[in-house]
């Protein structure tokens, strides 16, 4: 496990510490695109899951699955990280009630 963000935050690497405004932010803009390709990647392994457990005449919400989701979230980033999870989850999830496909 990661461990709590915030404990991390405060440890700022002393490469970071020399490096430019413009350097970090192209940093800061990798990042987001990493994360970008990382949630999208995210959302499409979900909504096949979804679309297999239907088939299979499962339920669409695995509310425990969902649940360690959130605290798993939680634990690492704190009270944000439930906000995350909410996101990445319905991201997943497409709209309940309807085919994922009609999105």
């Amino acid at each position: 496990m990661i461990g709590n963000i915030a404990e991390q935050i405060t440890d700022i690497a002393p490469t970071t510490q020399e490096a430019s405004i413009d350097e970090l932010r192209q940093e800061i803009d990798q990042i987001d695109a990493d994360i970008l390709a990382a949630v999208t990647r995210r959302t499409q392994l979900s909504r096949e899951i979804g679309k297999r457990r239907i088939a299979e005449g499962g339920i669409r919400v695995v509310m425990s699955r969902e649940n360690a989701i959130y605290e798993h979230y939680r634990d690492v980033l704190g009270a944000h990280g439930t906000r995350i999870a909410s996101i990445l989850l319905d991201l997943g999830r497409g709209k309940l009630g309807h085919e994922l496909d009609e999105e």
